[in-house]
């Protein structure tokens, strides 16, 4: 047996996404990639804005020397100065550079920022349904995920979370807009889990670290405003990037962001910063930190997913399917008709639809579809999701 027991067992239990996809793929090869209706993965089809093709250009043709070397582990200071004052107009609080640490996507900031939290055993909470990457992600730096169960309509269960909580908790992490329910965590909700973390933490040496995961901070649709993390605990870390508002998962580039109100925000970034050098990231990538500097108030059109969640929610609903109405990001979750999503996603791939079945979320009875796909794939697909309904 060539690998570790631990990633033997991890690849028997690996992501119900990856082994959609993949098996979408093989469809595609199969009967042509056009006769597939594929919403397995959440990878936005839109193009970058022309403000970032022209932000590359310049910065390729930029001549100075030095601009690809080694820089500090942190990222360069230019963007993380950058990035301050953009947190800083948003949160209105007064972030600095040393605040932040550039990372290779969000999933490189969550693994800094668990690496530089967690003790051995130590806790993460995970509200299900969740993104299961986090399972991962936690083990990485020998923690433990505790699920917590939101309500029906997928909104923080804080009785729920209360029960959960003990004094090996070392992190309570929220992802909102959330993959892969679509939700929004209100403004009310945050402010009573900061109340309840408040509480908590008193008398520990420790506190509880609130980490919200934000990659899909600008998809929000109907006029709502996405409340601002930082403003309602102190002990809070961001972790994001810039793959979903820029359109450009591939070029791998986020970032972390500690609160400037946490009392020991000096020893966190520090913390953040070591280990993203000694995980091997080192730093995320110098061309895509020059380029985003400048492109922080940039996003695609956020118009064109929100036509395409309303397109998707007639044809659900057309279908007679029972779903919450995503609020933001690109993904749907509905009831599973009958109530076993595995039976439900093979009677869609028999429609040559590929779907997630919720049990990959920690949420059976339940599937995942990404709409981040043309509309005339969606269009096309109505008859097939209407036959499996049954």
């Amino acid at each position: 047996m060539p690998v570790s027991q631990r990633i033997k067992h991890a690849l028997e239990g690996a992501s119900w996404i990856r082994r959609m996809f993949e098996e979408g793929a093989e469809l595609k090869a199969k009967i042509g990639a056009d006769k597939v209706f594929d919403f397995t993965l959440g990878n936005p089809d839109l193009e970058p804005p022309g403000e970032f093709k022209k932000e590359l250009l310049a910065a390729v043709q930029d001549q100075r020397p030095g601009l690809h070397s080694y820089m500090p582990n942190a990222g360069l200071l230019a963007t993380r100065q950058a990035l301050a004052a953009h947190l800083g107009r948003l949160h209105r609080l007064p972030f600095e550079a040393g605040d932040l640490v550039l990372t290779v996507g969000a999933g490189g900031a969550l693994n800094v920022i668990l690496k530089a939290l967690l003790d051995p055993g130590e806790e993460v909470v995970v509200f299900a349904p969740y993104f299961p990457e986090y399972f991962f992600y936690t083990d990485n730096h020998g923690g433990v995920v505790r699920v917590v169960e939101t309500d029906d309509q997928f909104q923080l269960d804080l009785n729920r979370l209360t029960a959960a909580l003990n004094p090996r908790t070392r992190v309570v992490l929220v992802n909102s807009p959330n993959n892969p329910t679509g939700q929004i965590y209100n403004a009310a909700a945050l402010k009573e889990l900061g109340q309840l973390l408040s509480r908590h933490s008193q008398g520990q040496a420790r506190p509880v670290y609130l980490v919200a995961d934000e990659p899909y901070r600008q998809l929000v649709y109907d006029g709502i405003s996405l409340p601002g993390i930082f403003a309602f605990y102190p002990h809070t870390l961001l972790a994001t990037s810039f793959s979903k508002d820029l359109s450009i998962p591939g070029e791998r580039l986020g970032y972390a962001a500690v609160s400037p109100q946490a009392p020991d925000r000096a020893e966190l970034a520090g913390g953040m910063v070591l280990a993203n050098r000694i995980l091997g990231f080192v730093n995320a990538p110098a061309l895509m930190q020059r380029v985003v500097a400048n492109l922080l108030e940039v996003s695609v059109d956020v118009g064109l997913y929100a036509r395409r969640r309303d397109l998707f929610s007639e044809v659900l609903e057309q279908a007679g399917y029972e779903f919450v109405k995503p609020r933001g990001a690109f993904y749907f979750f509905p009831k599973a008709p009958g109530g076993d999503d595995l039976a439900l996603v093979a009677r869609l791939k028999r429609e040559n639809i590929l779907a997630v079945p919720g049990r990959g979320f920690g949420r059976a009875g339940y599937f995942r579809l990404a709409s981040c796909v043309p509309e005339e794939v969606i269009r096309r697909a109505a008859p097939g999701f209407a036959r499996a309904r049954g």
